[in-house]
C-alpha cells in the first residue's frame, strides 16, 4: 500500500480562491481547458467529496485533491 502524497499549503491571501482558479495557482493542473475538463468528469475533490462546480468558492483549509496529489487553501 503507498502512501498517499503530503499535503501542501497553498497560500492565497486572505480571501478565499475558486476552485478552477486555485488548482491552476496550486499547480494541479496547467491550463483552464483541462481543469474544466477534469471538474466536469469528476476527478477533482474538496475535502474528500468529488466536486464538480468549477466556480466552488473555497475556504481556508479546504483541502483540494487531484490525482492523488492534494493542497490546502492557506492564508
Amino acid at each position: 500500500m503507498t502512501k498517499p502524497e503530503p499535503i501542501v499549503d497553498v497560500p492565497v491571501g486572505g480571501e478565499g480562491i475558486r476552485l478552477g482558479q486555485f488548482l491552476k495557482f496550486a499547480g494541479l493542473l496547467d491550463s483552464g481547458g483541462d481543469v474544466k475538463e477534469a471538474i466536469i468528469n469528476g476527478y477533482v475533490t474538496v475535502n474528500g467529496e468529488v466536486d464538480r462546480r468549477r466556480g466552488r468558492q473555497l475556504q481556508l483549509g479546504d483541502i483540494v485533491g487531484f490525482e492523488g496529489r492534494r493542497a490546502r487553501v492557506s492564508p
